[in-house]
């Protein structure tokens, strides 16, 4: 199989437009279940009588109903969600694409095989992926979490809301003069914590991709076609969109019912005096959560959070996936 022309581009530089384009289209087509999401992650019901509980529909029914602009309503904090996601995935795959090259790079200096960087890539081990995702994670985290805590906020308060930010630089103004600039880094401990969630995804994700290739070779082989590539680097093939979206899918879930509860836990830290109203610190959020909800409290959100994460999850891997692929043959 000829190698897939490149037109110069750096593979890292693929990687982060793939990403910056996952991001982008997930964000635009379930910004509005983000907004029922993050309302339901702050709700406090031992403040709110019974008949105020939140559901995700009757969030809905509220944004659509409480304004003449509806559609605005449901795309309220549109843009520091887009600039958030759009900044965390090309973050993200760029400096995963680095670790594991460095990763590569180590392994192939132990001399296994005579291995190259290009093919000890495609052999890293799940804890590789682990710790690439990890690294990387962490990464994106300090650089985006100052349009998490605008986000959050946006999202979680309707724009005639008594002190709600009318806009993102507004609000980044507002918080910057009020909360100084440690206000941009409200929840970046849980969040520091929560980067587990994209290293336990990829670490699903990667090897299924891998075993994915790996059988479609040896199928290749059998029927007497050859293997997709001889050099067993997976970088130029093109994953199917079914494929794409069932191991996208398993990944996701695995990631999603691990880690879920520190979701809950920064929207809380991030929002607007979230120490009169949640606790101080982690531990603070952790001990009121519980005494106040219980064990359910850590999932409140649980639901539009899966209506949400699964199509964003098939939006983002397909666009990655298809635009990584495609992209040094447009250019």
């Amino acid at each position: 199989m000829t190698e897939p022309r490149n037109a110069g581009l750096s593979p890292a530089l693929i990687e982060s437009i793939a990403g910056l384009s996952a991001g982008c289209m997930s964000t635009l087509i379930v910004h509005p279940l983000d907004i029922v999401k993050t309302r339901m992650q702050i709700h406090r019901s031992i403040t709110s009588p019974t008949s105020t509980t939140l559901t995700t529909v009757s969030v809905i029914r509220r944004l659509l109903t409480r304004t003449d602009q509806p559609v605005a309503a449901l795309y309220r904090g549109l843009t520091p969600n887009l600039v958030g996601n759009a900044t965390s995935w090309a973050s993200f795959f760029f400096f995963k694409f680095i670790a594991e090259r460095g990763l590569s790079a180590l392994h192939s200096r132990g001399g296994a095989n005579g291995s190259t960087p290009a093919t000890a890539r495609n052999r890293l081990t799940p804890a590789d992926s682990f710790v690439a995702s990890l690294a990387a994670g962490a990464m994106t985290q300090v650089i985006t979490n100052p349009v998490w805590v605008l986000k959050t906020r946006m999202l979680s308060s309707d724009a005639g809301a008594a002190g709600a930010y009318p806009s993102m630089w507004v609000g980044a103004a507002q918080l910057l003069r009020k909360e100084g600039f440690r206000g941009f880094y409200r929840g970046l401990g849980v969040g520091m914590l929560a980067v587990s969630h994209g290293a336990v995804q990829f670490a699903v994700y990667d090897p299924a991709r891998r075993v994915y290739f790996a059988r479609r070779r040896r199928r290749c082989e059998a029927a007497g076609l050859g293997g997709d590539n001889d050099d067993d680097d997976d970088d130029g093939l093109h994953i199917s969109n079914e494929a794409t979206v069932v191991l996208s899918t398993a990944s996701k879930l695995v990631a999603g019912a691990t880690t879920y509860p520190l979701q809950v836990l920064r929207s809380r830290l991030q929002h607007y005096d979230a120490e009169a109203q949640f606790g101080r610190g982690i531990s603070g959020v952790v001990r009121k959560l519980w005494r106040e909800e219980g064990f359910r409290g850590f999932y409140r959100g649980m639901v539009p959070g899966v209506m949400r994460v699964l199509p964003a999850t098939w939006v983002t891997f397909l666009v990655y996936e298809n635009v990584k692929y495609y992209l040094p043959q447009w250019v």
